[in-house]
């Protein structure tokens, strides 16, 4: 996917920056005080099969709507505030995979991804992983397999993977998620330790890293109203529990 990144300020040209060292065959465009938005989006708009605006969901429904055809043929167009909390799936979510690269970016940035289209509200289903420090992306992506196939589940009908924020940044986790398109979501330590729901508590676990256990508590913490569905599953270096939004 041939993707371009508009950005308007400082803080959010190193949003674009950071994305663009992740996605392959991305482009930065910093526009200073004397560049128009409104020129460059006319300029581009067609030549790439996606777009991400890194400012004011406001600012990019103004200076697009003259350029919007239909969703077969307009680009992908993902708006992500500065600070990186969201990544707004804004144009063609469905047809043209704005719904699967704000997954992406969401992935990249630790941002949450917002997407409104029909068949992504439906997604019901949470992975949680727990994994070794330097992990692969292979080893990660064989565990979620095999809890998939456990629990006679499709990887269609997964909403997002979730981890506790100490492995938030592992490299294996994050690619795999963005081979995937399925946002990663952190679960904040504290919640962890105070979660008193039922689940598999590990000594092991608790003496490494300080809570009782990551994979079934983040599946069930990292949705509402959530009840696990496949029991934690270990394959190697990797755990990994689905838990089912009611």
């Amino acid at each position: 996917m041939k993707v371009a990144m508009i950005a308007i300020t400082e803080e959010g040209k190193k949003v674009a920056q950071e994305l663009a060292r992740s996605l392959k065959g991305s482009r930065v465009h910093f526009l200073s005080r004397r560049h128009s938005l409104k020129g460059m989006v006319k300029k581009i708009f067609n030549r790439y099969d996606g777009i991400i605006f890194i400012m004011a969901l406001g600012i990019v429904i103004r200076v697009i709507a003259p350029y919007l055809k239909n969703k077969y043929v307009d680009p992908a167009v993902v708006v992500v505030d500065e600070i990186r909390r969201y990544a707004i799936s804004a144009l063609s979510g469905h047809e043209g995979g704005a719904n699967r690269l704000a997954a992406q970016v969401a992935s990249i940035l630790g941002a949450e991804p917002v997407v409104t289209t029909a068949s992504e509200t439906k997604k019901r289903l949470i992975i949680g992983v727990g994994c070794r420090k330097g992990t692969t992306q292979e080893e990660i992506l064989k565990a979620i397999g095999q809890a998939l196939k456990e629990g006679e589940c499709s990887i269609d009908g997964v909403r997002c993977v979730a981890t506790i924020d100490l492995k938030g940044n592992e490299p294996g986790l994050k690619e795999a998620c963005l081979a995937l398109g399925i946002p990663l979501r952190t679960v904040p330590f504290d919640l962890i330790e105070r979660f008193n729901g039922p689940y598999q508590r590990s000594a092991l676990v608790k003496e490494k890293i300080g809570v009782e256990g990551v994979s079934e508590p983040c599946a069930l913490l990292a949705g509402r109203r959530t009840k696990l569905i496949v029991p934690r599953v270990k394959r190697g270096r990797v755990c990994v529990a689905i838990a089912m939004e009611d």
